[in-house]
């Protein structure tokens, strides 16, 4: 049987930024949501409103934890921040909180990823593509087991995930089941059949398209919205090729 062939449990976890992607991505059949606000600066943790939003259109939310734009590296008033959303995020009744901290040489910050951790209580976590600038990604990841997170959200290195499909099947041989690996960045229709033959337990992606402001004239940037073919293009090739797994 193929490395791929657990390719049926693979799990599409779809990131948005509005309530109206929320929606359309538990509508789409997604099995979960990433809830971010500022997808073009990376993903920031979403304010009370767009959390509530997301959580009410009935698919599993895990929410975005990173208080401001720039590197991944947290002082303590960001790491006392992020608790702060972890027990916001908690109380509202969110599924999952995805994190991410990292020392100035690009290694994991354990001690902050612990706090973090903690904060977390019950809920599930979500390391992201922070492991992505690891200098060794092989060690995060036996990192991230030791510190019991859920799952690892990476492109398997720099650039896109459908260019590092050999480093992805590393990780997920490494993992051995230990934690979930989900292939995230630059995901299509087109590069779902190599990724799930890797073996990932979980593909990630946003299906936006840009829109338009309509307000070019005073600095306003064009925003991106789900766009439901991108969403139903990407559902129905991760379902064929997981039936041609299986077959």
């Amino acid at each position: 049987m193929p490395q791929g062939a657990s390719a049926t449990m693979t799990k599409l976890e779809i990131c948005v930024e509005t309530p109206e992607g929320a929606a359309l991505a538990a509508a789409t059949g997604a099995d979960r949501i990433e809830l971010c606000a500022a997808l073009d600066l990376g993903g920031l943790t979403p304010g009370a409103g767009l959390l509530a939003a997301g959580i009410g259109a009935g698919c599993p939310v895990h929410a975005m934890v990173r208080p401001r734009a720039g590197g991944f590296a947290v002082g303590a008033a960001d790491l006392a921040a992020m608790e702060g959303d972890i027990a916001a995020i908690r109380a509202a009744g969110a599924a999952g909180v995805v994190i991410g901290a990292a020392r100035p040489d690009g290694t994991l910050d354990i001690a902050a990823l612990s706090r973090l951790r903690d904060a977390a209580g019950p809920l599930e976590v979500t390391l992201h593509r922070v492991i992505d600038l690891c200098p060794d990604p092989h060690a995060a990841v036996e990192a991230a087991i030791d510190l019991g997170l859920t799952r690892i959200l990476t492109s398997g290195g720099p650039g896109a995930a459908p260019d590092n499909v050999a480093a992805l099947a590393a990780l997920v041989r490494q993992a051995a089941g230990r934690i979930e690996i989900m292939a995230g960045g630059g995901v299509t229709p087109a590069a779902v059949p190599d990724l799930l033959a890797a073996g990932v337990d979980a593909i990630h992606a946003s299906c936006a398209a840009p829109v338009d402001t309509g307000a070019p004239g005073i600095g306003i940037p064009r925003g991106r919205s789900t766009d439901p073919a991108r969403l139903a293009a990407l559902k129905a090739a991760l379902s064929k090729t997981s039936e041609a797994l299986c077959a």
